[in-house]
């Protein structure tokens, strides 16, 4: 399967900006900008899978609390715990 890697980015960010709560649409979006021009397509493929979990968790995870979620840890995990999102 051919993939198509900047379809894929622009979908990334898309959901990473349209999540449902307004404070993950901004801390994710910030995150995947940050990063995503970095990653390869292994990483962009877990980054879409990171994408899935529900905002809930998600946060909790950002901030350290315990999830609902079983969180395996890879690349895009470790990246987002160790964010520092900037509110400008």
């Amino acid at each position: 399967m051919n993939v198509n890697i900047e379809i894929l980015k622009k979908k990334i960010i898309y959901r990473s900006q349209y999540r449902g709560t307004k404070e993950m649409d901004k801390l994710l979006s910030s995150f995947v900008l940050k990063h995503i021009d970095n990653l390869n397509l292994s990483q962009l493929s877990n980054l879409e899978k990171f994408l899935d979990i529900d905002d809930d968790n998600l946060y909790k995870f950002y901030n350290g609390y315990k999830t609902d979620y079983q969180f395996v840890e890879n690349e895009i995990h470790t990246l987002f715990k160790d964010f520092k999102y900037d509110q400008k």
